[in-house]
């Protein structure tokens, strides 16, 4: 699996996260052309390389021509424009929530309703592009999922059509307690002044992101470059690309809790309502329990930022007084989906690979029952026609 990681040891930014973009190989003309289907006018994007300090990397600048009407535009319109434009689903849908995640924090701050937000004029046409120029930027390079450092947060003050306000910017903080981002203190030596992460580059990393470093290997480093130049700390933002090592992933919990006394018919509903909490797994195991009654173990596999939700999830939904937990470590092989053409249609097909090498394949079964249905063949034919076509695609040998 593809994976990215944001170091932002010295803030971030849109212009800084689209730099990290291009620098690490896709180009600015590429981005231009996907950018080209949103119904957006009176800007450009150029990009150049330069130093911050002693770190080179690219400085992406999205420039609007002032002398372009631009309208003031509230979240219905915005979300207009991405749903008129072309631009990928995923990369569409990204958008989508990181724009209602800024309007929802704005909302807060102002104490109006998300509704009669505004983003003005020259920063609406900027966070746009932006936020769209990320969310494609990261497709292109074919990031499965986004991991990040805690934020650096600078302080002082910054001039804004609403008068001075504090740093970090109401509205970047007021993101960061929505998401329960962490943030980090600058080096022992430095004290950033000034706005190290602005509002979108706390909605786009907080909107797409997770809060840790998995192990993985790093294949590419790229470099996005700030606007200001800081005389203590490079004032850049750096992506590290790659692939998830085999080994133990990152730590997880296990769950557990015994019942004896609990309608068997509610097990099924539970155990939706965990997956939909994000619970990794969940089993039952049936055993015996004090004066020979049949009990059962609910066991669950969660996310270590998912334990008291799915804990409070169990003590609601189920019978039982308490719930056990332990730290377990899980070794995982690489995991992903494509979509192939095959004889007998359109086919999402699971793929397990280890070290980026693709190992075997599994069609997923919905694909396959529907063509069954569709088709009259037997889902064992579907399964096997749709296997052996899939693999001599790609090349992995019968």
């Amino acid at each position: 699996m593809k994976i990215a990681y944001l170091d932002c040891f010295a803030g971030a930014s849109g212009d800084m996260l689209l730099g990290a973009i291009v620098d690490c190989g896709i180009s600015v003309d590429t981005l231009r052309e996907e950018l080209k289907s949103l119904p957006l006018d009176g800007y450009k994007i150029t990009a150049e390389r330069a130093r911050r300090g002693v770190i080179a990397g690219t400085k992406v600048n999205v420039l609007v021509d002032r002398d372009t009407p631009q309208p003031s535009r509230n979240l219905r319109d915005i979300l207009t424009i991405l749903e008129k434009s072309g631009i990928p689903s995923k990369a569409k849908a990204q958008a989508n929530s990181i724009f209602n995640l800024l309007a929802r924090a704005e909302a807060s701050v102002h104490g109006v309703d998300v509704d009669e937000v505004r983003f003005h004029e020259i920063g609406a046409v900027d966070s746009i592009v932006d936020v769209v120029g990320v969310a494609i930027g990261l497709g292109l390079l074919g990031v499965d999922k986004l991991y990040a450092s805690p934020l650096t947060l600078g302080s002082g003050y910054i001039t804004t059509q609403h008068g001075i306000l504090p740093l970090p910017a109401p509205g970047t903080l007021e993101i960061i307690s929505i998401c329960k981002a962490p943030t980090a203190p600058p080096p022992p030596t430095v004290t950033p002044v000034g706005e190290t992460v602005t509002p979108t580059g706390a909605a786009i990393i907080c909107g797409l992101g997770i809060f840790e470093r998995p192990p993985f290997v790093v294949d590419k480093v790229g470099y996005g470059l700030g606007s200001r130049e800081h005389p203590e700390l490079p004032n850049a933002l750096r992506i590290w690309l790659g692939h998830t090592a085999t080994g133990p992933s990152r730590e997880l919990r296990l769950l557990q809790t015994n019942i004896d006394d609990m309608n068997p018919e509610i097990y099924g509903y539970v155990m939706e309502q965990l997956f939909s909490e994000g619970a990794l797994d969940v089993w039952l195991t049936p055993i015996q329990m004090k004066k020979n009654r049949p009990g059962t173990i609910l066991s669950v596999l969660a996310p270590t930022d998912k334990e008291a939700e799915l804990v409070d999830r169990i003590l609601k939904e189920t019978s039982t007084l308490g719930v056990r937990s332990q730290p377990v470590s899980r070794y995982e092989a690489d995991r992903w989906t494509e979509s192939f053409e095959t004889s007998l249609g359109t086919v999402t097909v699971k793929i397990k690979g280890l070290n980026g090498v693709r190992i075997s394949l599994a069609p997923e079964y919905e694909d396959c029952r529907r063509i069954a249905l569709d088709s009259g063949l037997p889902i064992q034919e579907v399964y096997k026609r749709v296997e052996v076509e899939v693999r001599q695609k790609i090349g992995l040998d019968l």
